[in-house]
């Protein structure tokens, strides 16, 4: 049977006939949602364990909530969350300057008490139809700690750091009415096939930053010329290579095509966790390294949906079936053709998996002081893992792989790379900053190459 997806709560204007109704379909839904992971993690002497335990609620409620949605909302919600969480645990613990925030935590209060309090309340206010499973994980994560003062304390904490959240975000933009109004033409997006769905959620494209100073801040200019060379040259390499059929791929390069078909915000909060437990990161250094990676990944949305609303330039699909309209010299159409994958709906430039991911390794080498990521990443969709050394090996992976789906220009995909480098850069250099035991910021150290060889940090050789 069918179910449709559990979207999240709008704004509170629009939000009580949206609950009742979400409300009903969720006791269906949330019979077949798993467990929370790491559930047997959860010990008073791993405070960390708590922070990456909400981390999978969050992206469980998340997925559940949205389904096989080809959107960046995804990144979105696991920002707001991490960012809440992060909140709670350094306004306890110190060490890093709080996101938006000064209000400082008790000194001996549980900050494992105050990140789980800080998830469960994000998620409550945004995804009330999973009331009952949040509720059922967060009193688990509470009996696992110690009762008393300071587990009282830190409860409390994380429902005003929650709050704080909840109160930033209000008025955002989420959800707006936001049409894209180009007529089609060569070159203009126009809903594809099979499903011909219009350009979704271009709400995306207005939302307020969390950590940027509008949508625009870093956009990027537009796709080369449909009569350039360059572009004829993208087309080619997309025919040859992206097809679905008959295509120059190789088995491996097949295999990399669909590895990053799925949900790739999902593979890298999988991945990220999996780094701090192995990394035995404490709970101040796990919650500022997915705060960061989130909260860069949401920007990272926000700004390829700004372009893609911008610049509403054609998909693959559209340009290689009408390149007989395009002018150029160099291409020929062929009616016939279909991507490997199926093509999401909203346009080529910029590319949502290349800037989000540039934007997350970018946060994480940051974090990390290293471009040495040690990542393991998994696909649900092939069933397999794959382990990234480094940054660059990363973000070439995901550059090649929308080009061997088909589904994305590699111009788009490069260009998408390079400006989420640039987000991220932005934002570590403004946000989740270490702090002196006075609340001072120390002095950064200059951007040269470091002891490790890890040159300037917001430079991506690969994405140019």
């Amino acid at each position: 049977m069918h179910r449709e997806p559990l979207l999240p709560v709008p704004p509170r204007s629009r939000v009580r006939g949206f609950v009742c109704a979400v409300a009903a379909i969720a006791l269906v839904t949330l019979t077949a949602a798993t467990r929370p992971p790491d559930a047997d993690t959860r010990t008073a002497a791993d405070p960390a364990a708590v922070v990456r335990e909400w981390n999978a609620i969050a992206t469980d409620t998340i997925k559940t909530s949205l389904g096989p949605r080809p959107s960046g909302q995804v990144a979105i919600w696991e920002g707001f969350v991490s960012v809440a969480v992060y909140n709670a645990v350094v306004g306890i613990e110190g060490g890093y300057a709080l996101y938006k925030w000064r209000e400082r935590g008790p000194a001996k209060a549980s900050s494992a008490a105050a990140a789980a309090t800080a998830a469960h309340d994000v998620l409550l206010t945004y995804f009330p139809a999973f009331k009952e499973r949040l509720d059922t994980a967060y009193a688990d994560s509470l009996a696992a700690l110690p009762a008393g003062r300071a587990r009282d304390r830190g409860v409390d904490y994380g429902k005003r750091a929650a709050a704080r959240i909840i109160e930033l975000r209000e008025g955002d933009g989420r959800f707006a009415d936001v049409p894209f109004t180009a007529s089609p033409a060569p070159g203009v997006w126009r809903p594809t096939p099979p499903a011909f769905q219009p350009f979704i959620d271009t709400w995306l494209a207005r939302l307020r930053p969390l950590l940027l100073t509008s949508p625009q801040q870093f956009r990027p200019g537009g796709p080369p010329s449909i009569s350039s060379a360059a572009y004829a040259e993208d087309i080619q390499e997309l025919k040859v290579m992206g097809a679905k059929t008959g295509s120059g791929r190789s088995a491996q390069q097949t295999e990399t095509a669909l590895f990053f078909s799925g949900n790739l915000v999902d593979q890298v909060q999988t991945a990220l966790r999996d780094h701090a437990a192995r990394h035995g990161l404490d709970i101040a250094e796990t919650a500022r390294l997915f705060a960061a990676v989130n909260a860069s990944a949401t920007d990272a949305v926000v700004t390829a949906w700004d372009s893609k609303l911008h610049y509403g330039s054609w998909r693959p699909i559209t340009a290689i079936r009408l390149a007989d309209t395009d002018g150029n010299p160099a291409t020929t159409a062929d009616p016939a053709w279909e991507p490997l994958l199926i093509t999401p709906p909203h346009p080529d430039h910029l590319a949502g998996h290349t800037t989000v991911t540039a934007a997350v390794v970018r946060a994480l080498t940051g974090v990390l002081g290293t471009s040495h990521i040690d990542l393991h990443v998994p696909s649900e969709v092939t069933g397999t893992t794959r382990f990234y050394g480094s940054a660059d090996e990363l973000n070439r992976d995901v550059v090649d792989a929308r080009v061997w789906g088909g589904v994305h220009s590699r111009a788009a995909d490069v260009a998408g790379c390079r400006t989420g480098t640039q987000v991220a850069a932005w934002a570590l250099d403004h946000y989740f900053q270490p702090v002196a035991e006075d609340g001072t910021r120390p002095s950064p150290p200059p951007r040269t190459v470091r002891q490790d060889g890890l040159a300037d940090l917001a430079h991506s050789p690969f994405c140019d």
